[in-house]
């Protein structure tokens, strides 16, 4: 049995419809059963209560993993112990995922990983949590548990740490990033003085993480809606430097995010990383590897930060439509709108706005013919075939992308006999 509570209890989320779907309705009940109890924690409390997006649903309750197990595999619902060591196990209902965690306390940390204990305390539980905006517990019922002030800090858009500020970055060091990244999600204002301060004294500590860890955050802290303003406080704190490895130039990123938004584009990490560390695609390779993006990634960071006449407004648009279609639409856009944001040209330049949009006013065409129409002229199979292709379609681009399926052949003929006369 949980002990009693000892926070702020308020029925703030009564009507939440998501609180009331039949999946997780399912996890809490037969959890609650023969004196159990569970509670919905975290991130989607806190979104639920400022209004944004919720995705992953995580549940607290007192009952061991073994008991969690047991009961969900009674009720007929999936479970697997995903990290069971740590007193998680995922419950799958009605298809949906829900990460179920017993109750727990710190008996070691190293500034990565923690040594935990299980605990049957709902504000011991609390007390090892980051920020106090992010130990808000909710009950089937609705109702919201405060342990530390979070929802007075929810209000105020203010992202506080619970209890001493460098304990809890000592506990690991991933919450410096995490406070800036939470920061640039819900703050307001400038960061909470007593958390920044610590962050600064205790920076060196990021060195211990994993590039993964690093990396994970950052391309959450540059997709969210404040991050121009708070990647210049993590410039100004010399942490941004640490944190990429290199120079950085955060006055561009904020440059990017007002183009974003005057064009009507949302935030985009990669596009915002590129225009924040580099100067050209040279570098990219090298950051992608530091901040261990995919091989996705790693080639979208590099294609955003690709310099060519095409992005600028002087090309003219038939040149800039054979580059596009070269490049790709999401590169081409990066990029038009990383050239942008690097000129000295207002964020109101309708011309730069024309260019880095074409990528969306201009659909690329597909190759309009194929191998089988090759084959069909007599040439055999082979590389000559692709021969044939590659000739076509380099005509096809620079004649501007014609449409006339008769001009096609025509071309296509003759590429085709001159194959044959070569053999």
């Amino acid at each position: 049995m949980a002990k009693a509570d000892q926070g702020k209890m308020t029925r703030l989320l009564a009507d939440a419809p998501w609180l009331r779907a039949s999946a997780l309705v399912a996890v809490l009940e037969t959890l609650a059963r023969e004196g159990g109890d569970a509670r919905v924690v975290g991130g989607s409390v806190r979104n639920a209560l400022i209004g944004a997006p919720i995705t992953d649903i995580d549940i607290a309750t007192p009952l061991l993993p073994a008991t969690v197990m047991e009961r969900a595999a009674r009720a007929g619902l999936s479970v697997h112990p995903t990290g069971i060591e740590h007193g998680t196990v995922t419950i799958v209902s009605d298809g949906h995922p829900f990460e179920v965690t017993t109750l727990r306390r710190d008996v070691e940390t190293d500034g990565r990983r923690a040594v935990v204990a299980f605990s049957s305390d709902w504000r011991e539980d609390a007390a090892r949590r980051d920020f106090t905006v992010n130990a808000l517990y909710a009950n089937a019922a609705g109702e919201v548990f405060d342990y530390f002030g979070g929802l007075e800090d929810l209000i105020a858009r203010r992202v506080r740490f619970i209890g001493d500020a460098h304990a809890r970055i000592r506990e690991d060091y991933l919450r410096i990033l995490r406070f800036f990244r939470f920061n640039a999600q819900i703050g307001q204002g400038s960061p909470d003085a007593q958390g920044l301060a610590a962050c600064v004294t205790l920076k060196d500590g990021l060195a211990r993480l994993s590039s993964e860890r690093i990396g994970v955050e950052m391309m959450k802290l540059l997709a969210a809606p404040r991050a121009g303003e708070v990647v210049a406080v993590m410039a100004e704190c010399s942490i941004l430097t640490r944190v990429l490895g290199r120079d950085t130039y955060p006055e561009r990123l904020s440059r990017l995010i007002a183009i974003e938004q005057a064009c009507g584009l949302p935030a985009d990490p990669i596009a915002r990383l590129a225009v924040l560390a580099l100067e050209s695609s040279e570098g990219a390779s090298h950051l992608a590897t530091h901040l261990r993006l995919s091989n996705a990634e790693a080639d979208a960071l590099g294609a955003a930060a690709r310099r060519h006449p095409a992005y600028e407004p002087q090309t003219p648009e038939a040149e800039a439509r054979r580059w596009l279609y070269t490049a790709g639409r999401d590169n081409f856009l990066r990029a038009a709108l990383n050239s942008w944001a690097s000129s000295a040209a207002s964020v109101a330049d309708e011309a730069r706005k024309e260019r880095a949009l074409l990528a969306q006013r201009w659909v690329i065409p597909a190759m309009p013919v194929r191998g089988a129409d090759v084959l069909a002229l007599g040439v055999k199979a082979g590389p000559g075939v692709g021969q044939i292709l590659r000739a076509f379609e380099d005509w096809w681009i620079e004649a501007g992308f014609p449409a006339d399926t008769a001009q096609h052949q025509s071309v296509l003929q003759g590429l085709a006999a001159k194959s044959l006369l070569n053999r």
